[in-house]
């Protein structure tokens, strides 16, 4: 007896890295090896020098095919045995082991627009929809599109065992969010990672496309995010800690490090309109979906909890984003005898 394995890697694509995926068969219960592929078609090796290595490091329950079948996610390595310097997952490991004790959790939420025949599902052939306001967690055919598709993605990943804490279609036509976690730093990107591929994939089966990019529609339509929730054990029970969090993030030299990794096409998005501040001025506030940094309400109300960093657009890889918050809030809340 045999089972499939998919072999899940993030490729070498720039401004916005792919996902790409090849199927090996093993014996039941053969441990999962590492396997090569060919890194020239993958943006990630000359043609000369062409094999990449995939390591798997995370692996569940496959709920396409069923039975044994399994998704596994792998890190990719050069042959020498180093990280890729592709591989941002790498790049984050060091950062979580170092500030593991803080017990840093994550909330991602993945915004995602579904394309058919050049637009986003739900726009007509010529011309463009009434404006947006219905369609945020709206309900009927003139509202919502693409449902089937997100319901049946959301079984998957709950059959897979994702972290998966919710769906909601959002503000433009076409356009969805799930959110992953709460999590770690690690395991929410691992999971988001996976979640996109079973997005992909699901929607290959009704020729539609879900695409990340972070403007889909020009104009008078909002931008597609991550918009990323955060904390540690200290902001979990005190208001302090909150505080010392959103200040870190307007340190200097902060604001320009973060924009850099939260995502292509940022400043297209991050304009000051459409529930988002502008890309190159940092601000915090209460209940403020305008800020840099929103405290929600009830946070300031308890005097504990967490932050929401808004500006993460939907195509970040979340290794970065997880890297990059935990490195900069955490050392501050250390600095400050609050971890």
């Amino acid at each position: 007896m045999t089972y499939k394995a998919e072999y899940i890697w993030i490729d070498g694509t720039e401004p916005s890295a792919r996902l790409r995926s090849k199927t090996k068969i093993l014996a039941d219960g053969a441990e999962l090896p590492d396997w090569g592929f060919d890194g020239s078609s993958t943006n990630q090796a000359p043609g000369d020098n062409s094999d990449c290595v995939l390591k798997p490091v995370f692996s569940c329950p496959d709920p396409i095919r069923g039975g044994d079948h399994k998704l596994v996610l792998c890190e990719v390595y050069l042959v020498d045995g180093t990280p890729h310097p592709t591989n941002n997952r790498a790049k984050l490991l060091p950062i979580a082991e170092r500030f593991a004790d803080q017990d840093s959790w994550f909330g991602i939420e993945q915004e995602y627009t579904f394309f058919q025949e050049g637009r986003p599902l739900g726009f007509p052939a010529i011309g463009f929809p009434a404006p947006q306001g219905p369609y945020y967690c709206g309900v009927g055919a003139d509202e919502v599109f693409g449902r089937e598709i997100v319901e049946k993605h959301l079984d998957a990943c709950i059959e897979a065992g994702l972290r998966i804490a919710g769906i909601n279609a959002e503000v433009m036509p076409g356009q969805w969010e799930f959110q992953i976690g709460p999590a770690g730093p690690v395991e929410v990107a691992d999971h988001l990672w996976v979640a996109r591929w079973l997005l992909y994939r699901i929607a290959e089966e009704y020729d539609v496309a879900a695409t990340l990019d972070a403007k889909p529609a020009k104009g008078d339509w909002n931008g597609a995010g991550a918009h990323t929730n955060f904390s540690t054990r200290a902001m979990r029970e005190g208001y302090d800690a909150i505080i010392t969090a959103c200040e870190s993030l307007g340190a200097p030299g902060k604001v320009e490090e973060h924009i850099a990794g939260y995502g292509d096409g940022i400043e297209e998005r991050l304009t000051g309109n459409h529930e988002t501040a502008p890309h190159n001025v940092y601000s915090y506030g209460v209940s403020n979906r305008g800020a840099s940094v929103r405290i929600p309400w009830q946070v300031e109300v308890d005097k504990k909890g967490y932050i929401e960093d808004r500006r993460p657009n939907a195509n970040i890889d979340p290794y970065n984003v997880a890297r990059l918050l935990v490195n900069t809030c955490c050392t501050a809340l250390e600095k400050a005898g609050q971890a």
